[in-house]
C-alpha cells in the first residue's frame, strides 16, 4: 500500500475518528510549553550578554570609576553592533532592524511560513543589541520567536494556512504571556494585534491554553511575582477628567513617538554607506545619550518602576520622555534588533509621571501622587502606540497586580488611542505595511488581495488603436478580438485615450456621422489608469470609479506609455486562486 507523503496530520488522525479541534488543542498545548522554554532560553541569552559586554566592558572600561571614564561608555552599545555583522552573514536578511510589521505581514498576507533560522537570528540578534545597551525591548522579539515556534509546529505536522496562523498566534501569546508572567495579556495580544481582531471561538481557545502553559512555565522558573511592585494608590471619581486628559496628552506623545521613529528610520535607509555601519552609528548616537542618562539604555524597567513609586524628579522624566523617543528610534531605525513595547512602557511612565506632577501640584487635595498616574500612563501609551487597547488594559493590570487603577487606566487607554489615530491613522507596526499599499485592518478581501501586485495578473499581450482608425476597422477589432476596451494612441505610441464598445455605440446608427468619424472623436480622454506595482485592491477601487471592466496598466515614470490591459474577471480569478492556496 503506498501512502501519500503529502496528506496532512490532521487528515491522517480523521481516520480514526478523532476531530480537528482536540488535535489543535493538543498542538496549542506543544506550542506553549515550547514558547515557555524560548522565553527562558532568551531571556538567559540576554542576560549573558549584558553580563558579559555592558557589565563586564564597564568593568574593563574602568567606566564605574567616573570622570574621563565615562566617555568610554558609547563603546558598550557599539560592540552590540558589531557582533551583529557577523550575524548578518549566518543569518542574511534577518538580523537588523525591527522585524515586527515583517512579521505581521508574513502572517497575515504571505501564508504564515516563518524559517526556522527566525528562531535563533531574532535570539541573537535582539540579546546583542539589548544586551548592549541598545535602547529597544524584548516583547516584539519573542513574540516572534513564540511565532516561528508555533509555524514550525504547524510545518511539522503539515498543517494548512489557516491552522499555521493559528499556531503562530498561539505562539506569539505564548512567548507575551510567559515574558510578562500576564497570560491575559499574551492572549490579547495573540487576538488584537497578531490577528488583528480575527478570531472564533476554536482559535481563541487554542491561543488561551497556548498563553496558560508558556504562563506555567514561565512561573516555575522565574516565579510568580508581578513585574512591577506598584504601591496602593487611591482613585477618586472627581480625578477621572484627568485622566481623560492624560489619555490625550499621551496619544500626542504616541504620535510624536512614531513619526520621529520612522522618521530616523528613513534617514538611515536613505545613508549612502555600507548597511553594516549604520547601527554601529546609531548605537554611537544612543551611547552617547547615555553618557548623560544612563537611564535609556535597555529596556529601563528599574527607572520605570520608579516612576510608579514616585521617586523620580519632574524635570528628569520630562527630558527622558523624548531623549528614550530619541534613543530607541536611532537604536531600532538604524539596524539594531528588538521591540518597542518596553520603550513604550517606559515612556509611558514618564509622560504620565511628568503630567501626574503637573496635577498634583495644582490640586494637591485632590489628586494621587505622581506614581498613580505614571502607573495609568504605562498602560496609555502603549494602548497609544500600538492601537491595541486591550492588550495595554490587561498587560498593566498583570504586570502591577493593582485592580484599583482599572477604571482610569481604561478611559486614558481608549482616549489615547482614539487621539493616536486622529492625528496619525497606522500604529507602530502598521506604518510599513501602509507603505507598501497594505492594509491589513481592512478585513480579508482587502487583505488578499493588498498582497497581490498588477504586474502578476495583467495582459501584457493587447491591442492598442490609433486615434485616426475609422468607426468600421473599430468594430472589426472588436468583433475579432477579446476585449471591449483599447487604449487609443497616437503616432508615438502614447495614450491618449480609452476606447470601449459603449463609445462606439453611441454612433452605431448615425449612418452620417459614422463614415466621418474616428477614434480620436469618441475616446474617453479621462482615462483611469494603474501602475504595475499597485495592488489589486488599489484596482477594485479604481474599477468601481466608473463601473469599467478594464484598466490600462501604465509606466509608473510616463503615465501615456502603456505596459499591459487589467481585466477586473482577471482580479477575481486571482483573488480565487490566492484564498485557494493560502487554505492548502
Amino acid at each position: 500500500m503506498k501512502i501519500d507523503k503529502d496528506i496532512t496530520f490532521i487528515d491522517r488522525l480523521s481516520q480514526f475518528k478523532i476531530g480537528e479541534h482536540p488535535v489543535i488543542i493538543a498542538m496549542a498545548v506543544v506550542v506553549g510549553l515550547l514558547s515557555g522554554f524560548a522565553n527562558i532560553l532568551f531571556r538567559a541569552t540576554m542576560h549573558f550578554v549584558h553580563n558579559v559586554i555592558f557589565v563586564g566592558g564597564s568593568d574593563l572600561l574602568n567606566i564605574n570609576e567616573g570622570g574621563f571614564y565615562k566617555l568610554l561608555i558609547p563603546l558598550l552599545p557599539v560592540g552590540g553592533a558589531l557582533l551583529l555583522i557577523p550575524l548578518s552573514f549566518i543569518f542574511r536578511g534577518e538580523s537588523y532592524g525591527y522585524g515586527f510589521p515583517k512579521f505581521l505581514e508574513l502572517v497575515n498576507i504571505k501564508g504564515g511560513r516563518i524559517k526556522r533560522r527566525t528562531f535563533f537570528s531574532r535570539i541573537l540578534s535582539s540579546a546583542f543589541t539589548i544586551g548592549s545597551g541598545g535602547s529597544a525591548g524584548v516583547e516584539g522579539p519573542i513574540a516572534q520567536i513564540g511565532g516561528a515556534v508555533g509555524s514550525f509546529v504547524g510545518q511539522t505536522f503539515k498543517v494548512s494556512g489557516n491552522r499555521i496562523k493559528l499556531l503562530i498566534a498561539a505562539g506569539s501569546a505564548g512567548g507575551i504571556a510567559a515574558t510578562f508572567n500576564a497570560p491575559i495579556a499574551g492572549v490579547m495580544f495573540a487576538t488584537e494585534i497578531v490577528l488583528l481582531g480575527n478570531y472564533e471561538l476554536t482559535s481563541f481557545a487554542a491561543i488561551v491554553i497556548s498563553s496558560g502553559i508558556a504562563t506555567v512555565v514561565s512561573r516555575m522558573y522565574y516565579g510568580s511575582n508581578p513585574i512591577f511592585t506598584v504601591p496602593e494608590y487611591t482613585v477618586n471619581a472627581y480625578e477621572i477628567p484627568l485622566y481623560i486628559f492624560l489619555g490625550i496628552f499621551v496619544g500626542v506623545t504616541a504620535v510624536l513617538y512614531i513619526k520621529t521613529f520612522y522618521k530616523v528610520k528613513d534617514g538611515f535607509d536613505r545613508l549612502k554607506i555600507h548597511p553594516w555601519l549604520k547601527p554601529v552609528i546609531g548605537a554611537f548616537i544612543v551611547g552617547s545619550i547615555g553618557i548623560f542618562f544612563p537611564q535609556i539604555f535597555g529596556d529601563g524597567y528599574e527607572y520605570i518602576e520608579q516612576a510608579l513609586e514616585g521617586n523620580m524628579l519632574v524635570t528628569v522624566m520630562l527630558a527622558l520622555i523624548f531623549l528614550k523617543i530619541i534613543a530607541t528610534s536611532f537604536t531600532l531605525g538604524s539596524g539594531g534588533a528588538g521591540g518597542v513595547f518596553a520603550p513604550a512602557l517606559f515612556i509611558g511612565s514618564m509622560a504620565g509621571g511628568t503630567f501626574g506632577w503637573v496635577v498634583h501640584s495644582l490640586f494637591p487635595a485632590y489628586t494621587a501622587t505622581p506614581g498613580a498616574y505614571a502607573t495609568v500612563g504605562v498602560g496609555a501609551f502603549l494602548a497609544a502606540a500600538t492601537h491595541a487597547p486591550m492588550t495595554a488594559i490587561f498587560l498593566l493590570f498583570e504586570m502591577t497586580g493593582n485592580y484599583r487603577i482599572i477604571v482610569p487606566i481604561m478611559f486614558a487607554s481608549i482616549l489615547g488611542t482614539l487621539t493616536a489615530k486622529r492625528l496619525y491613522h497606522d500604529s507602530i507596526d502598521t506604518v510599513e505595511l501602509t507603505r507598501k499599499g497594505i492594509n491589513i485592518h481592512d478585513g480579508r478581501e482587502a487583505t488578499v488581495l493588498s498582497a497581490i501586485r498588477v504586474s502578476s495578473v495583467m495582459k501584457k499581450k493587447f491591442t492598442t488603436v490609433h486615434e485616426e482608425t475609422g468607426i468600421h476597422e473599430l468594430l472589426e477589432k472588436i468583433i475579432e478580438g477579446e476585449s471591449f476596451y483599447f487604449p487609443a494612441v497616437d503616432d508615438e505610441g502614447l495614450l491618449t485615450g480609452i476606447i470601449s464598445l459603449q463609445d462606439i455605440k453611441s454612433v452605431l446608427f448615425e449612418e452620417d456621422l459614422k463614415e466621418l468619424l474616428k477614434a480620436k472623436h469618441i475616446i474617453s480622454r479621462n482615462v483611469i489608469v494603474i501602475t504595475p506595482n499597485d495592488n489589486l485592491n488599489t484596482a477594485i477601487e479604481k474599477f468601481s470609479l466608473k463601473d469599467i471592466g478594464e484598466l490600462p496598466v501604465v509606466d509608473i515614470f510616463n503615465k501615456r506609455r502603456v505596459l499591459g490591459m487589467l481585466k477586473r474577471g482577471d482580479v477575481m480569478t486571482a483573488y480565487n486562486k490566492e484564498l485557494l492556496r493560502r487554505r492548502i
